[in-house]
């Protein structure tokens, strides 16, 4: 459609769909990413492409490629997204109501032992805000406004994140009360090199735990994989093998018996962080205030002390 003047419109919805395509380059993956069809994707991106003039993708064996013009507007179209992701946060910076909704992003293992309490104390006091929660191992994007707080073990927050330092994370190892009585306790990590384990998958071959394993403990018997760490914990208290663990989320648990002390080199610490845009939001405000007073209080179970 072209406007009176003559001039061809950029849809700013059509635009996101372009931005999908490119960042995933392909179709499938885009409509993965925005939680539509592949052929409504093929239709938005189509329709651009005939309002514009201009072709922006090859369609490849392999996915979609940016053509030499597709490079030039994606270029613009990612300035206009920045620009507008950062109003949107200036915007909802200045939100002064202790109501809507709130995305805060957490690990599984966290959601699997502290944190709910909080939340629920939280709701308690405020129930004009909607929690929305995001479990994932990787660090959301508080810069695009994925999510609006995290609370996540870390060793070094990112640089573009304000916020404050709860406590250390401990990390030990643990293993089902038969398995641990067959080894001498507390035991030194090269004892338990003879033990079956339960181990990070590739998709955490990044994670502290997989990297501190590949280190100290190069051959052991791995009985199983899995991709978090609450899984790991479930199969160890089935007695599948032995496994490092925070012990936030393990000590306390029945099904497991702490073999270690706290292993000083899976040390990290937990942290409650906002963007610089949003700290001063009344619910941003309100929440990360509460959240680091309520886990601060959990001080001893985060750093290991309570075994």
């Amino acid at each position: 459609m072209h406007s009176p003047s003559g001039h061809r419109h950029v849809d700013w919805e059509d635009l996101r769909f372009v931005l999908a395509v490119a960042d995933a380059a392909s179709l499938a993956g885009a409509a993965r990413a925005l939680g539509v069809n592949h052929t409504t994707v093929l239709r938005r991106v189509n329709a651009f492409e005939e309002r514009l003039g201009l072709r922006l993708f090859d369609r490849l064996p392999s996915g979609s490629a940016l053509t030499a013009g597709g490079e030039e507007m994606l270029a613009a179209a990612r300035a206009m997204a920045e620009t507008v992701t950062a109003l949107e946060r200036r915007l909802f910076g200045q939100d002064l109501r202790l109501e809507g909704a709130l995305r805060v992003t957490t690990t599984d293992t966290l959601m699997a032992s502290v944190v709910p309490p909080v939340l629920a104390r939280f709701r308690e006091a405020h129930p004009g805000i909607t929690l929305e929660v995001a479990t994932q191992n990787t660090m959301a994007n508080l810069t695009k406004r994925e999510a609006d707080v995290a609370i996540r073990p870390v060793v070094d927050p990112p640089e573009t994140l304000v916020g404050r330092r709860v406590a250390g994370v401990a990390f030990a190892v643990y293993a089902a009360p038969a398995l641990a009585a067959t080894i001498d306790r507390p035991a030194a990590v090269p004892a338990l090199a003879g033990l079956p384990w339960v181990a990070p998958d590739d998709s955490l071959a990044g994670s502290g735990v997989a990297r501190w394993m590949r280190a100290a403990l190069p051959h052991v018997t791995v009985a199983m994989r899995a991709d978090s760490l609450v899984s790991l914990a479930e199969a160890a208290e089935a007695g599948i093998g032995a496994t490092a663990l925070p012990c936030y989320l393990a000590d306390g648990r029945p099904g497991l018996a702490r073999m270690t002390p706290p292993i000083p080199e899976l040390g990290a610490a937990l942290w409650v962080l906002t963007h610089e845009d949003l700290r001063r939001t009344a619910r941003v405000s309100a929440f990360t205030e509460f959240a680091f007073g309520a886990l601060a209080a959990r001080r001893a179970r985060l750093e290991g002390l309570e075994a």
